[in-house]
C-alpha cells in the first residue's frame, strides 16, 4: 500500500546584521499559480554578494559587458510572477502567431541565445542537498547562479547571482550561500559539468487592459553525455498590473493547441537526464500552519499545497515509467477535492462544483491505470511467488499487461486533453487571486477573517462523528458498509492532514494522526481485495491462466479472514484515541 502526506510557510531569515531581511532582498515569483519568494537559504545567509548582477534574460536587450560589475553593486531585486507552459516544438510558431500575442504585442520582440552549464560533484552533493549551481552565457556576459529550495516549501527558492569571466564556475563566490556543513566537502571534491542547456529565446511584451505580460518562447535542448531532451516552453511573466493577465494569456494560448502548465525546472530535467532516471513523484510535504492563522490564509496554504502536489506529480504520470506518478497524481486530485469540499462549509461558492467536477473527471481516467499497477506490481507477483507449483501466472500477467497498457493510454489521453490544461490554468488563477473571496456571500465573508483553529475544531468534530456513525457495530458491517467507512475515513484523513497542523504541538494530534492513518491502510487493504476480484472478472483469461486466477481469488478469500481481525483491532485503537481538537486536550 502506498501512502500520502502534505506543505508551506517559512519565516524570513535574518539579514547578516541580525535584523529581518528586507522584502527588497527577495525575488517574488509565481510559477503555475504559486507565489515563490526567492530569498536567502537560511540564518546567516547574505542577501548580496560581490560582483552580483541581475540575470539578463528578459526581453530587454542589454549591452554585453564582459567586465565584472564593481563590488559595490548588489543584486538588484526583481519581482516576478511567472507561469510556464510546455508545448510541442513544431507548434511554437503557431503559438507565437496567436491573436492574443499579435494583436497586443508592442513589437516583434527580441531574441537571445542562452547557454547554461550546470555543475555538481560526482556524488551530486549539491543536488542531494536541494542546491543547484549553474553558469549562464548570454552574449558576452557570464552569470553564475546558486539556487536552493527552502526546507519546508518546495516553491520557495533562494537565488544568488554573480558575474564570472567564463562558463567555468567560481566556487569561492558561491561558498557564502552553501550550508556550512557542505563547504569542506565541496572544497575537497572537484565540480564537474553535469549537463548543458542550450536555448534560443524570443521574448515579446504583451499589453492587456489587466496588465503587461512578457511572453518568452524558449526552444533548444538539454544535453548530458550522449543523451538529450528538447526544450520547448512558453514563459509568461507579469511586468505590471494584475496577475489575472497571465492567466488570461495562458487560457487564450490554450485555445490554440495543447499546452501543459509545469513547475519542473530545467535543472530537474537535466539531472534526471544525466542519471537516466524518469521524473520523480513525491508525496506532499506536511503542512505547517500557525494556530493564529486566519481561515482565508489557511485555505490559500492548503490549496497551494494540493495544487503543487498535483503539478509535481504530472511529469511522472505523463512519462509512465514510474507507477508512483499516477498514484501520486490521483492522491493529489483526491486531496484537492477534499479541500474544495472543506471550503463548502463557509457557504455556497459558485466555482467549487465546477472545479471539483473537473478534478473528478481527471481522477476517473487515471483510476484503471493505478488498479492495474497494483495488480501487476504487488498482487500477482506476491501470490505467484507463494504458489510456485501453480501454472498460468505468466499468461495471466500477459493478459493483465494488455489491460494495463490500455489504461495508461486512456490516462495519457486525458492528461494531453486541452480540458486538463484549461482546468489546471483556471485552478492556478483561482488560487493565486483567491477567487473564493468573490464567491463567498457578503454575510459569510467575516468567517474568512476568523482564526482557522475555530473552524478546524468544528469541522473535524463533524467529520469524526460521521466516521464513528458509519462504523457503529463494526464487527457486523457488510463489505458495502465497510466501503462507506473507508470513504469517510479517507475524507477525515485528508482533512486531518490539512487541519491538524493547527494542533501540531500536541501529543494527541500526532497519536490521532498515526491511528487514523493505520485505519485507512487496513480499510484500503480490504478494499484492494475487492478491486482485485473486479479486475479478474474483466480479464479474458486463457485456459492456462484460469487456474492462476482461481488461485489469486482463493488466496485473497483466505487472507480476508486475517484482515478482518486486524481491521477490528485497528478500529478499536482508533476509537480509543483522544481527539486533539477537544477542550479536554487543550493543555496536552
Amino acid at each position: 500500500m502506498l501512502k500520502s502526506d502534505s506543505t508551506p510557510a517559512r519565516k524570513t531569515p535574518g539579514a547578516p546584521d541580525g535584523n529581518p531581511a528586507s522584502k527588497d532582498n527577495k525575488r517574488t515569483q509565481v510559477v503555475a499559480g504559486f507565489l515563490r519568494q526567492i530569498e536567502p537559504a537560511g540564518p546567516g545567509a547574505e542577501p548580496r554578494i560581490e560582483d552580483a548582477v541581475s540575470d539578463q534574460t528578459s526581453s530587454q536587450e542589454t549591452t554585453p559587458d564582459p567586465k565584472p560589475v564593481p563590488s559595490s553593486v548588489g543584486a538588484r531585486p526583481a519581482g516576478e510572477i511567472e507561469l510556464k507552459l510546455l508545448v510541442d516544438a513544431d507548434r511554437m510558431a503557431h503559438f507565437n502567431a496567436a491573436p492574443v500575442i499579435t494583436t497586443n504585442a508592442r513589437n516583434k520582440g527580441t531574441r537571445k541565445h542562452l547557454k547554461s552549464v550546470y555543475y555538481d560533484t560526482p556524488e551530486r552533493t549539491l543536488r542531494r542537498s536541494g542546491l543547484s549551481l549553474r553558469v549562464r552565457q548570454s552574449g558576452a556576459r557570464f552569470v553564475q547562479t546558486v539556487k536552493t529550495d527552502a526546507a519546508d516549501d518546495p516553491l520557495r527558492r533562494g537565488e544568488w547571482e554573480a558575474s564570472v569571466p567564463s562558463l567555468a564556475p567560481d566556487l569561492a563566490l558561491a561558498m557564502p550561500f552553501i550550508p556550512e556543513n557542505l563547504r569542506c566537502h565541496l572544497e575537497a571534491r572537484p565540480l564537474e559539468a553535469v549537463f548543458t542547456a542550450d536555448v534560443h529565446r524570443h521574448a515579446r511584451m504583451v499589453d492587456l487592459p489587466s496588465g503587461t505580460v512578457e511572453v518568452a518562447f524558449d526552444q533548444g535542448e538539454l544535453t548530458a553525455g550522449d543523451g538529450s531532451l528538447p526544450v520547448s516552453e512558453i514563459e509568461l511573466e507579469l511586468k505590471s498590473g494584475s496577475a489575472s493577465a497571465i492567466y488570461e494569456v495562458a487560457l487564450r494560448l490554450a485555445e490554440r493547441g495543447a499546452v501543459k502548465p509545469s513547475i519542473r525546472t530545467k535543472s530537474e530535467r537535466g539531472f534526471d537526464l544525466a542519471a537516466g532516471k524518469p521524473p520523480s513523484a513525491r508525496r506532499p510535504r506536511k503542512l505547517r500552519l500557525d494556530p493564529s492563522v486566519t481561515l482565508d490564509e489557511a485555505f490559500a496554504t492548503i490549496l497551494r499545497s494540493c495544487f503543487h502536489h498535483l503539478l509535481q506529480s504530472l511529469p511522472a504520470a505523463e512519462d509512465g515509467r514510474n507507477p508512483e506518478g499516477v498514484h501520486q497524481l490521483r492522491v493529489a486530485l483526491r486531496r484537492l477535492r477534499s479541500a474544495l469540499d472543506l471550503m463548502r462549509s463557509v457557504g455556497a461558492l459558485s466555482n467549487l462544483d465546477a472545479l471539483r467536477s473537473e478534478a473528478r473527471w481527471l481522477a476517473q481516467d487515471l483510476s484503471a491505470a493505478r488498479d492495474w499497477d497494483v495488480f501487476q506490481l504487488e498482487t500477482l507477483p506476491t501470490i505467484a511467488k507463494a504458489c510456485p507449483s501453480i501454472a498460468g501466472f505468466d499468461a495471466l500477467g500477459r493478459a493483465a499487461a494488455e489491460r494495463q497498457a490500455d489504461a495508461y493510454r486512456k490516462a495519457h489521453d486525458a492528461l494531453a486533453d486541452r480540458r486538463c490544461a484549461v482546468f489546471l490554468i483556471g485552478l492556478g488563477g483561482w488560487i493565486e487571486t483567491r477567487g473564493w473571496r468573490n464567491d463567498v456571500a457578503a454575510e459569510d465573508l467575516g468567517q474568512l477573517a476568523e482564526p482557522a483553529v475555530n473552524f478546524a475544531q468544528r469541522i473535524l468534530s463533524e467529520r469524526y462523528a460521521k466516521v464513528l456513525k458509519r462504523g457503529r457495530r463494526f464487527k457486523s458491517l457488510t463489505i458495502e458498509q465497510l466501503h462507506r467507512v473507508r470513504l469517510a475515513t479517507k475524507r477525515l484523513r485528508y482533512l486531518s492532514e490539512f487541519l491538524l497542523p493547527l494542533f501540531a504541538d500536541r501529543k494527541s494530534a500526532r497519536k490521532f494522526a498515526r491511528r487514523l492513518a493505520g485505519l485507512q491502510e487496513e480499510l484500503g487493504a480490504f478494499n484492494d481485495m475487492a478491486v482485485t476480484a473486479s479486475l479478474l472478472d474483466r480479464l479474458d483469461a486463457e485456459p492456462d491462466s484460469a487456474i492462476a486466477a482461481a488461485a489469486i481469488a482463493g488466496w485473497q478469500a483466505r487472507a480476508s479472514v486475517g484482515v478482518q481481525s486486524a481491521l477490528q483491532s485497528t478500529w478499536r485503537d482508533f476509537t480509543a484515541a483522544r481527539v486533539p481538537w477537544s477542550r479536554r486536550t487543550a493543555q496536552d
